[in-house]
């Protein structure tokens, strides 16, 4: 397997990490109370934006050529990082 496919199954491994997060945190939206549920809602609505943001980005990596992927791999680690720290704030807001 080669460098890109791995940092690919990551991503979607990751990816599949936030999936399950944001199912569980649903969950909770569903049992909070009504003003909590809306604080809630809008956090869990920012989770699931980020999360589709880090699968367009992992679309873009998965169509580059070779030789674009050794050019965009630099900035996919840049965005990847601030998608995932947006993210886990969202998901931090929920404690």
């Amino acid at each position: 397997m080669s460098a890109r496919e791995q940092y690919i199954e990551k991503a979607k491994a990751r990816i599949d990490q936030w999936n399950a997060e944001i199912d569980k945190m649903k969950a909770q939206v569903h049992e909070a109370e009504a003003d909590v549920k809306i604080k809630y809602q809008k956090q869990l609505d920012k989770m699931r934006a980020q999360r589709d943001d880090g699968d367009a980005k992992l679309k873009e990596v998965r169509h580059a050529s070779d030789a674009a992927w050794d050019d965009m791999k630099s900035g996919f680690d840049k965005a990847w990082g601030d998608i995932a720290g947006a993210f886990d704030d969202a998901r931090s807001r929920f404690k």
